[in-house]
């Protein structure tokens, strides 16, 4: 049975989430159709959205892949980022989106010019608004309005473009995190649509390998990707937001990982496991297993046993997922 989007997201299970939503036409979302037409311009839609979004809202991208009649983004809510805003700050980001009402217009021209009752509705519809902003179910249904709209404009048609709701899954812990990265960053690969993370078009692994190739120090936060959730390196004291990994780590655990997949005899290279799969205390046999089942074989909640009871707890289900259960 389907559940709620509330029950499948909170703050305080989790602020990581990896979303897909799916193409319902036979023609494809980007690829090309059994006549020839090829539609691969809008993967760069979709990427263009996504980016230009996590400048808006309180989002980061951890991920993403634009696939054929897919796509995935696993995302990160930064609720702090948007509790710091300003009124000015919330009607700015939300008026690059929507014309807003005539009062937050006015007051965006000349706020003085308002008065008292007419300030508090300002007030109370930017309270609204930065709770949007820090929504993935209202970043997720811009980038797919938007889509839908163009691409019903392009084929000349009305009706559904995507196969329905996106679905959501909670990442609770740095294992699970990592896992739906690189299973997300891996996905060109598996579908044979390329043979190496950096040749990937339209995916987070290709910005960042090329980002990380023309840095002079790839691991510095300020030369990473912007709008993407930097890496900041091993857990320590007074930790930054971020992914608690070096770049560099994570493009070889990806990069190994691929590897590892595309080979018959997993064992034959198991001396060549990275450092980072024991820093992590990462089993090979369970990293291999959540690398290329995360999406078929895991439901709304993916992490240790722990962290998905905890996480039951917290989103108020009466008794533990089962099929949720001993991931790590």
């Amino acid at each position: 049975m389907t559940k709620p989007r509330n029950t499948l997201v909170s703050l305080d299970a989790t602020p990581y989430y990896h979303c897909v939503s799916r193409c319902v036409r036979r023609a494809f979302l980007c690829g090309s159709d059994n006549n020839g037409r090829c539609y691969e311009h809008r993967r760069q839609w979709i990427e263009d959205k996504i980016t230009a979004l996590a400048g808006i809202f309180a989002i980061d991208i951890c991920a993403y892949a634009v696939m054929s009649n897919h796509y995935h983004v696993v995302l990160h809510i930064d609720k702090d980022a948007a509790d710091s805003w300003s009124v000015d700050e919330i009607l700015e980001r939300w008026h690059s989106l929507y014309k807003g009402t005539v009062l937050t217009q006015r007051y965006r021209g000349n706020k003085n010019s308002l008065t008292k009752p007419e300030l508090d509705a300002v007030n109370e519809k930017a309270e609204l608004w930065r709770h949007r902003l820090c929504d993935i179910s209202w970043f997720m249904r811009i980038i797919n309005e938007s889509t839908a709209r163009l691409a019903n404009v392009e084929d000349g048609c009305t009706g559904r473009f995507w196969e329905g709701r996106y679905k959501s899954q909670a990442l609770l812990d740095e294992q699970a995190l990592l896992a739906c990265m690189a299973y997300v960053d891996l996905n060109p690969i598996r579908a044979g649509m390329n043979t190496t993370p950096e040749s990937s078009a339209h995916t987070s692994i290709q910005r960042r390998s090329l980002q990380a190739k023309r840095a002079h120090s790839p691991n510095h936060r300020q030369q990473q990707v912007k709008a993407f959730m930097p890496f900041v390196g091993n857990p320590r004291k007074d930790m930054p937001k971020g992914v608690p990994l070096r770049l560099t780590d994570y493009l070889e655990l990806v990069d190994w990982t691929g590897r590892i997949i595309r080979e018959d005899k997993r064992s034959a290279i198991h001396h060549q496991l990275p450092p980072i799969l024991d820093r992590l205390q990462l089993d090979p046999k369970h990293w291999l297993y959540l690398s290329q089942n995360f999406e078929s074989r895991f439901k709304n909640l993916v992490g240790s046993a722990f962290a998905i009871k905890r996480a039951a707890e917290t989103l108020g289900y009466r008794r533990t997922p089962r099929s949720c259960i001993n991931l790590l």
